[in-house]
């Protein structure tokens, strides 16, 4: 088949991740919206982690070589 399933997933953790980065970037002293999680900015922790997740799905499509098509398949 032609669409590998990294692709997409990578795309979508990557711009999620990016929305919650720079969502948390922004509101990281904003000392209310965080006292119910202990004054931890969750959505900064999180969003870098799923920039980085994204970031490798894309990483591992990329790698991936194509390899001829052998007899038979086209």
């Amino acid at each position: 088949m032609g669409l590998d399933i990294r692709w997409p997933i990578g795309l979508m953790f990557s711009l999620v991740g990016l929305l919650m980065a720079i969502f948390g970037f922004a509101t990281k002293n904003d000392s209310e919206m965080y006292a119910r999680s202990l004054h931890i900015n969750v959505n900064l922790i999180w969003g870098i982690i799923l920039l980085l997740f994204g970031a490798f799905m894309l990483f591992m499509a990329m790698r991936q070589k194509n390899t001829p098509a052998g007899p038979g398949e086209k």
